[in-house]
């Protein structure tokens, strides 16, 4: 049975190639604007001047320098910036660790207590935040339409969740995205794939519209993804691959299902500790998830394989091992790593990564809040 819900989604999307012109009209005027980015490619790729030209008539500043999962010291530099100089309005220019680490900016601007990692660290509740926008320029996390943002210090990769940082309005224009590297291309698709998986491989809700759309994104990014390394210049690919990324978690396809997030938090802890990309700690435990957990996720396995793959013959043993490999076959296809040894870790890694479970309180994982920290090490060790 479908759970009851309230579903909104405040952000105004302006999609299309020339739409970042909307910036204009989007702010007010007698706003000062911090615009914050990363490491400067929106300088390489026409991007900044886009931003610059639709801010002509606004009072604004600049912070450059925010990480792929953006660290907290920077981003309390922004803070002090922000405190100093009297910004009241945020715009994020590039992808999900710029919107991420904008989204920490806005709450940690307006915070009255010492410690601003407080708000992550003892999900203390954001009382107020500055305003914010973005513009998008790479398609993965869904963050320009949702009010979730995880940031790191040091080893500690945390989230929290605040209607208050949820973007006023975002961007998509797919052109921005033609100058990604393959990595950053093929990094988007498989976060964006696994966002969709960590809503729909649960158990059923008889939600048949979420799982529709779900199994849309699944099928859209399955076709896409491959398009986008061998044929890089194609918009149209990339349009698609926008849209299916926003769409994945934009809190849309998951209203009214349960939900299982036990492949991202056991991700974070690789990123953590070894600094590995996100989407591809993602592409190495979510196949170790399926295998390990396939008694809980049996129907939507079967579904999933059936829907997706087209697999309908055999045992239910066969059918979930061929729709498994159907999926690691994927993430082969998009290039990223599908096991622990892919990344040069062994079973040594497996304490490390089980201790931060600990140390982090990730006890009572998965979709029955019944996966332990003695099933993450067995999740981890059929990563190996």
């Amino acid at each position: 049975m479908m759970n009851k819900f309230t579903y909104h989604n405040p952000t105004r999307i302006h999609f299309g190639e020339g739409q970042i012109a909307n910036i204009t009209a989007e702010i007010p005027t007698d706003k000062k604007v911090l615009v914050i980015y990363g490491g400067g490619s929106i300088k390489k790729n026409g991007v900044y001047d886009q931003v610059a030209a639709a801010l002509k008539g606004h009072q604004w500043g600049e912070f450059q320098g925010i990480e792929p999962n953006p660290q907290y010291d920077t981003l309390m530099k922004a803070v002090n910036m922000i405190k100093t100089e009297g910004y009241d309005f945020l715009l994020a220019v590039g992808g999900g660790s710029v919107i991420d680490g904008t989204k920490f900016i806005a709450a940690a601007a307006n915070y009255e207590d010492e410690d601003p990692w407080n708000i992550l660290a003892r999900n203390e509740a954001v009382q107020s935040a500055v305003p914010l926008a973005c513009v998008l320029t790479l398609p993965a996390t869904g963050s320009e339409s949702n009010m979730g943002s995880v940031v790191s210090r040091g080893k500690d990769k945390l989230a929290f969740m605040s209607p208050l940082v949820q973007p006023a309005f975002a961007v998509l224009d797919p052109k921005t995205t033609l100058t990604l590297s393959p990595r950053q291309v093929a990094n988007g698709v498989v976060d964006a794939f696994v966002h969709v998986m960590e809503q729909y491989l649960t158990f059923p809700a008889d939600a048949k519209v979420q799982d529709r759309f779900a199994e849309g994104l699944l099928l859209t990014l399955m076709e896409e993804g491959p398009k986008a390394l061998a044929t890089p210049n194609d918009i149209d690919v990339r349009s698609n691959i926008m849209w299916a990324a926003t769409q994945a978690l934009n809190g849309l396809i998951g209203v009214g299902v349960p939900q299982d997030w036990t492949t991202h938090m056991i991700g974070h802890e690789l990123t953590g500790n070894y600094g590995i990309d996100h989407a591809r700690t993602l592409s190495i435990v979510l196949p170790a998830v399926m295998k390990e957990r396939r008694a809980d996720k049996e129907a939507k396995l079967l579904q999933y394989g059936e829907r997706i793959f087209g697999i309908k013959d055999g045992s239910t043993d066969e059918r979930i091992d061929a729709t498994i490999a159907q999926t690691i076959s994927f993430f082969k296809q998009m290039e990223v790593p599908t096991n622990l040894s892919d990344v040069e870790l062994d079973k040594a890694a497996v304490d490390i990564l089980v201790d931060s479970l600990e140390k982090h309180g990730m006890k009572a994982l998965g979709e029955n809040g019944n996966i332990t920290i003695a099933d993450s090490r067995t999740i981890l060790e059929a990563a190996l």
